[in-house]
């Protein structure tokens, strides 16, 4: 690296934190808000935006942050799985403030009508022209996940979001979720909307067949002089955590060896800014961060943690700033570098909230965001109730949004039991609003979203339960894909998360009564990894789940809050990674 350890740590910018004057008692109003958040200090001449994992959120919206987010290994009881007050504590945030409602899931109802919803791509558009006009050469980085997560994004295969994303103007984008659409189609549509400004890059995806690089593995960029290099590192288990069907030719991997190799041939042509931009997911990215060197930051993705405060990592040569930069468009990271001639001299970061209240949307895309919902309105605003209380869904193991879904398979399917993927994505719905066509497919719209009827002996079950949680909780993080435990419907256990592979799911009942080994039990799903399937015919699972709330909401069109069906939880007593 090109400066010390104690250069680097002292040359970190004061970011959104206990300094921030709206930390304490501030009227909420644009006027006196919108300088305080977002007026930063410029620190150099060399400067990143980073957003990523806005799964097609083109709206502003909700998101409540995770109460379970439950770290092993090294990270045991630290950043990013920290919740509740020991984040506000880490952070120097005041609970009840605009940086608590951002950061936590505390008082998230009354917060959220307090400070409105986040993100929505006209306020990022405003927020990013306002940030580059004082930082000219600025270069916004799409961490991935950008063409999937809703309706318009499943019926346009991914156009809407490729026009919003060249019009928001990102530079350099990588991908995972962009991959189930397919090969063919991702390819179309980075030749249709990428140019030499918005890049699509990936340097570990290579074909099958000769190991020859599928897309671009890093860009090169002059800011004021400086030459800088951003290499992009898509999901690396894109073929396991999804159909392999999808992108049939295609290999992946966290390829360490190549992302050195590419480090030193940026390197020896100029560049003095070498940044990463991954889609491994958090716990990932710093092990990799203490393994290569040369990277001055990595700018990640995949995990959504919402990092205000980034990791510094020790390595070979010198340390590494890590950070990510959470989901659905609520968040822009900032990162400010200064050179000289001998190198990166000063760092400031600061991951900022998209307080949609505060920014005034941009007219250009607003116009297209209009455009591109048009012809579906109709079908988007269809409405199915009016929910009771919050339906949410990210946390390590359920949420009121995915007991909605289990609910249905198990009722609709006559199923006693049901699994429903640990997705992290999909808007929040605050109580008494409408649970509409448009909400119901941000939690289910991907592009094998069948549902399924399976027949599973009780051991098989048991082994599928180990399998997840072991890529949720393995305490190697080379060892973990990211997402959220399976949720589970009808089925009792016990979780033990520092538990070693194979031991972590105890007790399963099934109505009080043992699951039996050898049994065969009736299971209810959706969106296989294994069969080749499609969403046009008769078996889509949001169609299933609206008819199950055909019948579920009441005569004063309400719905009842599904309470989340959590496991037990066990040797996690201490663990600040879980709200109480």
């Amino acid at each position: 690296m090109d400066c010390s350890r104690r250069e680097w740590l002292g040359v970190l910018g004061a970011g959104l934190l206990s300094k921030m004057p709206l930390a304490q008692a501030l009227e909420w109003t644009e006027s006196k808000a919108f300088s305080k958040f977002y007026d930063i200090q410029r620190v150099g001449q060399v400067s990143f935006l980073h957003m990523t994992d806005c799964h097609a959120q083109l709206l502003p919206n909700h998101f409540r942050e995770p109460s379970i987010n439950i770290g092993v290994g090294e990270r045991h009881n630290l950043l990013p799985h920290l919740v509740g007050e020991p984040l506000l504590k880490e952070l120097g945030v005041a609970r009840g403030s605009p940086e608590a409602y951002a950061f936590t899931h505390l008082d998230f109802s009354s917060a959220a009508k307090r400070y409105g919803a986040t993100g929505g791509f006209s306020h990022l558009r405003s927020l990013v022209k306002h940030l580059r006009a004082s930082r000219p050469g600025a270069m916004l980085l799409d961490g991935g996940d950008s063409w999937q997560g809703s309706a318009t994004a499943l019926w346009t295969q991914g156009e809407d979001m490729a026009r919003a994303c060249r019009l928001l103007g990102v530079d350099a984008m990588t991908g995972h979720w962009e991959f189930t659409l397919g090969a063919p189609r991702v390819q179309a549509l980075i030749q249709a909307n990428m140019n030499a400004q918005m890049e699509f890059i990936a340097h570990n995806v290579k074909t099958t067949d000769f190991e020859d690089p599928v897309f671009k593995p890093y860009v090169l960029r002059e800011q004021n002089g400086v030459l800088c290099a951003v290499i992009g590192q898509a999901f690396p288990y894109t073929p396991i955590a999804h159909p392999k069907y999808l992108v049939p030719d295609w290999t992946f991997g966290l390829q360490e060896k190549a992302l050195q190799d590419l480090i030193q041939e940026v390197r020896g042509k100029g560049a003095k800014v070498v940044v990463l931009l991954s889609h491994n997911g958090l716990d990932v990215d710093l092990k990799l961060a203490s393994r290569v060197e040369g990277l001055h930051a990595i700018l990640g993705g995949h995990t959504h943690d919402a990092l205000p405060k980034p990791i510094w990592v020790k390595n070979r040569g010198g340390q590494t700033l890590v950070s990510n930069a959470g989901c659905n468009g609520k968040f822009i990271g900032l990162l400010d570098l200064a050179v000289n001639a001998s190198g990166v001299h000063e760092v400031s970061y600061h991951l900022l909230p998209v307080f949609s209240n505060l920014i005034q949307p941009d007219p250009e895309m607003d116009q297209l965001i209009k455009d591109i919902r048009a012809p579906f309105l109709e079908q988007l605003n269809v409405s199915f109730g009016v929910s009771e209380g919050l339906l949410y869904r990210r946390g390590n193991f359920n949420g009121s949004a995915d007991q909605l879904i289990l609910n249905a398979l198990m009722q609709e399917l006559d199923a006693p039991i049901a699994f429903s993927p640990g997705f992290r994505w999909g808007p929040t719905l605050l109580a008494g609003q409408s649970i509409t066509r448009e909400w119901l497919m941000g939690q289910m719209a991907t592009t094998y979203s069948n549902h399924n009827l399976s027949y599973l002996k009780g051991s098989e079950i048991k082994a599928i339960l180990e399998d997840v949680g072991d890529n949720l909780f393995h305490p190697d993080p080379y060892y973990q894909q990211g997402g959220d435990m399976v949720r589970v419907g009808g089925l009792r256990y016990t979780c033990e998360p520092h538990a070693r592979r194979g031991h972590r799911i105890q007790n399963l009942s099934l109505k009080g009564q043992g699951l039996d080994p050898f049994k065969t039990y009736k299971v209810a799903g959706w969106a296989s990894v294994h069969e080749a399937q499609s969403t046009q015919g008769e078996r889509p699972v949001w169609q299933l789940v609206e008819n199950h709330l055909s019948r579920q909401v009441t005569k004063q069109n309400q719905l009842a809050t599904p309470v989340p069906q959590v496991p037990r939880l066990k040797g996690v007593q201490n663990n600040l990674g879980l709200s109480t």
